[in-house]
């Protein structure tokens, strides 16, 4: 009697689907696993502390990452995932004005546990060639329709470039030494404050 090898392709879906769950989670874990031990001990930490933390075998990290600068770049773009994936979500739950404000000092936070990877990230290794492309292609939607629902509010003025914005909250944020985070912060308010300037509310069309 012949199998149908139809019917074999369809059992197997459910086992191919597991395994991929399964490599995603894995993934996952390297990556929140690699972001965590590059803050305190810098993008040159041992590949096995990386995979300890992560509950992976060293060899499951290098399959996913064959070289550490692989590693670093997929550790940034899942962070800069992570950070404009809150616009929409502090949207739906903030007025726009505030969620704009909990945005920015959401991306200033990124900016500066990003200090350690500037290095890096500045090396000239091609693996990081695309990673301006990546931060501009995600960040600017995210900020852009933060900025244009708060100023079709009146809650901020509506003359502001989002990248303009990344670029001043990125230099402020990327600042080091003593009192670094706590003065960027601050400045981050003030400059949150000036974009309310001059706001004006968006025209109501007239009832007829």
């Amino acid at each position: 009697m012949s199998e149908d090898p139809r019917g074999m392709r369809d059992a197997e879906m459910p086992a191919r689907r597991r395994v991929r769950a399964d490599a995603r989670r894995n993934q996952d874990a390297v990556l929140e696993a690699a972001k965590a031990i590059f803050l305190t001990a810098g993008v040159d930490a041992p590949a096995r502390a990386i995979a300890t933390a992560a509950g992976v075998g060293v060899g499951t990290l290098y399959r996913r990452f064959p070289t550490r600068s692989d590693l670093v770049a997929a550790v940034f773009r899942h962070e800069v995932d992570a950070c404009a994936a809150e616009a929409a979500s502090l949207a739906a739950t903030n007025p726009p004005g505030e969620a704009l404000a909990h945005w920015l000092r959401r991306y200033a936070g990124f900016i500066a546990t990003k200090r350690g990877l500037a290095a890096a990230l500045h090396s000239g290794d091609p693996a990081f060639d695309g990673l301006p492309v990546y931060f501009r292609a995600h960040f600017e939607p995210a900020l852009k329709s933060l900025l244009d629902a708060a100023a079709t509010a009146g809650e901020v003025r509506g003359d502001i470039a989002p990248y303009d914005l990344l670029r001043a909250i990125g230099n402020l944020s990327s600042a080091q030494g003593d009192g670094a985070d706590a003065h960027a912060a601050s400045i981050v308010d003030l400059l949150i404050d000036g974009l309310r300037f001059g706001a004006t509310a968006a025209a109501k069309p007239t009832a007829l």
